[in-house]
């Protein structure tokens, strides 16, 4: 099978950190070097030349992933957002992503792509796994918690795990030191303090009860949802009110015991947030529960920046990212899309959102901190992907990617860092529910242009579905100039056929992993931010 990307090894890495380089005239400053007195001279002159690579060490790194949030979730992305304060400092104190994109639009193919780098095509996840899944992801994939503990890294994972809960596929065989949380969603399993669904689910039925059989079929009431320490399971059913609290606590540890240790971690934070909020808020907003859920979920990750800065700032690596778009179905619980609405879609029934194709599904927000390292007050266009997340840490910590198979992320370090605005010339987006095969994939993003071979629309808030329909030629939209993809092109357009590579997206044969890559290219030599100089940029950006 062919290579989703180039790479010149495995991983694609982009850019790297060239050696400091002797200037002429050394001859000249230290004669012939024949006396100890200038071969001291030479050698503190050298080790101050080189102190920044000789006193670095391994970064800590911690992602952060929330589940079902909107790319208008965030105050800095959509101004009408106004519970969002840490994000938004977060935002103004590293890099922002606006075209950023979940490797699926459904939780556990979405989760299996970070941790792997790799499309659910290659790493066999291509669909949720239920409470009653005896699966996970296949043992035989790498994950980036394997590799940054065989690099030295103490790892741990706090939160929604939900990649299979039996035997080795639980996350303390898959390369976590430690685990902290549930092994699905929250709403995956009865509690005594339900959360707010829609409909709502009763709590876990008494002992001796046969109330549990008269619920809705939505409603999971013959499993306790569970609350696992490493694999113990500590509480059941779990108490929803305190979770958000008790993953913050652990976190807090772990990173304690990390540095206590004298080892760079890796600490991987899957929220409950935002999915359906857990419990009644004390104190309800203006704008509602799902407001104050989110006002929740922006306090916990201000209280997670915080102790990480409290052990250094410029120690840590902090990614922040979604999973997928909002849970449309849940009508006032589910997140905001801002701009992408995935008008066609909408037009014909059914949602644009999660487990869809559609810009709403897939499209995320990221936000990556890293003081003195990463530019603050940046905003980049690069189109990225989750499945960066993976090589790219791994270059960052110095470790190698695991050799012998193919990687759809690229090492993205120097968008990272400020020194390009490129990233994938083309990206794939599977199905993931809502209409073809799962894991298939009948969306793909060539630079502002987006294909489809087929569409369809998960279930709304009204009840619709939007039906599967086929496109031979498909449906093209130009995003930089419809950003709500409302009016696909014509096919047979100047615009598309005069454009390099515009024609490979008239053709079936572009949804395969073989399709080519085009080489992003990167210049080292300073910022960049020319990328994707549009009016759709321009306007994420402000």
């Amino acid at each position: 099978m062919g290579q989703l990307h180039p790479q010149g090894h495995s991983g694609g890495t982009l850019g790297k950190t060239r050696p400091p380089v002797p200037q002429p005239g050394w001859e000249v400053m230290f004669g012939t070097m024949g006396t100890p007195w200038a071969v001291l001279v030479l050698a503190v002159a050298l080790g101050g030349l080189w102190a920044p690579c000789a006193a670095c060490k391994q970064p800590n790194f911690i992602v952060i992933l929330a589940d079902d949030v909107g790319w208008g979730d965030l105050g800095a992305n959509w101004a009408e957002t106004k519970e969002t304060p840490h994000l938004d400092e977060l935002a103004a104190e590293g890099t922002r992503f606006v075209d950023f994109h979940s490797a699926a639009s459904t939780c556990s193919p979405s989760r299996a792509s970070l941790l792997t780098g790799r499309l659910g095509a290659r790493n066999g996840v291509t669909h949720n796994f239920a409470v009653t899944s005896v699966g996970g992801l296949p043992l035989n994939e790498t994950t980036l918690a394997e590799v940054l503990r065989g690099a030295g890294y103490s790892t741990g994972a706090i939160g929604k795990w939900h990649l299979g809960h039996h035997g080795h596929h639980h996350p303390s065989f898959r390369g976590f030191d430690y685990y902290f949380g549930i092994p699905y969603s929250h709403d995956m399993g009865c509690t005594d303090t339900p959360g707010y669904n829609l409909p709502p689910c009763p709590p876990c039925p008494r002992h001796g009860s046969i109330a549990s059989r008269v619920v809705r079929k939505d409603c999971y009431m013959e499993v306790a949802l569970p609350l696992f320490e490493n694999t113990t399971i500590i509480q059941q059913p779990v108490n929803l009110s305190s979770l958000a609290e008790r993953y913050a606590e652990e976190a807090t540890r772990f990173i304690h015991r990390a540095r206590d240790s004298g080892r760079p971690f890796f600490l991987y934070l899957a929220l409950a947030h935002m999915h359906v909020p857990l419990g009644v808020p004390p104190s309800p907003l203006a704008s509602g529960i799902y407001g104050a859920s989110l006002s929740e979920m922006d306090a916990l990750v201000g209280r997670i920046k915080r102790v990480a800065d409290s052990h250094g700032k410029g120690n840590t690596l902090l990614w922040f990212t979604g999973d997928n778009g909002p849970w449309a179905q849940k009508c006032e619980l589910a997140g905001r899309l801002g701009p992408f609405i995935g008008a066609w879609q909408q037009q014909r029934g059914g949602s644009s959102a999660k487990q869809t194709t559609w810009e709403g599904g897939h499209r995320v927000p990221a936000l990556v901190y890293w003081p003195g390292h990463i530019p603050a007050k940046r905003t980049s266009c690069a189109l990225l992907s989750a499945l960066d997340i993976f090589p790219t840490l791994v270059a960052l910590a110095g470790a190698a990617l695991p050799p012998n198979r193919r990687f759809d992320g690229l090492d993205v370090s120097p968008v990272l860092f400020g020194w390009s605005d490129v990233g994938h010339k083309v990206l794939l987006h599977p199905n993931s529910g809502a209409a073809g095969k799962d894991g298939g994939i009948e969306a793909l993003r060539l630079a502002q242009y987006k294909a489809f071979y087929t569409t369809g629309g998960a279930m709304a808030c009204d009840g619709s579905i939007g039906p599967a329909e086929h496109h031979q030629p498909p449906l093209i939209f130009n995003l930089d100039r419809d950003i709500h993809e409302q009016e696909a092109l014509d096919v047979a357009s100047r615009e598309l056929l005069q454009r390099p590579g515009g024609d490979s997206l008239l053709r079936p044969a572009a949804r395969g992993l073989s399709m080519p890559r085009t080489r992003s290219s990167h210049s080292p030599a300073g910022p960049s931010h020319g990328g994707k100089n549009n009016a759709t940029c321009v306007s994420l950006r402000e």
